[in-house]
């Protein structure tokens, strides 16, 4: 597992109940981490590739077997759940600042519970990606926080809702 990819899962604190999405499960390595704290709580991992979805659901045979996560393949945009999570997790997940992707983030903001936080954690030479996320997810109205990672190329942005005023 990546430097990137271990210290997102270290981020997001799988808890033993949480319910938890993971975006762009890739191989399943996060999922596998995740699907391992929980006892109660449920990893839900999505992708859109069927190779990737076909790699993560064996990685993650016996998690799926207990129950303690489900990998489907769908995209971000096309994905529904009837309740949202808690958590939400994605790793190199280009998608948030190659394009204002309204589709996507009308999804987030759906699939994201109303006191929930969403990790998005990049591994990239381009520092310029996490302006564009966070003016991305600004305008679709989230608020969000953007600092560095593990390693020099690397940086998450932690994703919540706007309160509402009163």
């Amino acid at each position: 597992m990546s430097p990137t990819n271990a210290w997102a899962v270290r981020l997001v604190a799988p808890g033993p109940a949480d319910r938890i999405l993971e975006i762009g499960c890739g191989s399943g390595l996060a999922t596998a981490r995740i699907a391992d704290a929980l006892t109660t709580g449920r990893v839900t991992a999505i992708d859109r590739s069927a190779t990737a979805v076909a790699r993560a659901s064996s990685r993650n045979a016996d998690a799926i077997a207990a129950g303690r996560a489900h990998v489907v393949q769908a995209t971000l945009a096309e994905f529904t759940a009837a309740e949202g999570f808690a958590k939400v997790l994605a790793v190199n997940v280009n998608l948030f600042w190659t394009g204002p992707s309204a589709g996507e983030l009308a999804s987030l903001s759906r699939l994201l519970a109303p006191s929930g936080t969403a990790w998005l954690c990049y591994d990239t030479p381009s520092r310029g990606a996490a302006e564009r996320a966070a003016a991305n997810l600004f305008a679709a109205g989230f608020t969000t926080e953007t600092f560095a990672g593990p390693t020099p190329s690397s940086f998450c942005i932690t994703v919540s809702h706007v309160p509402p005023t009163s």
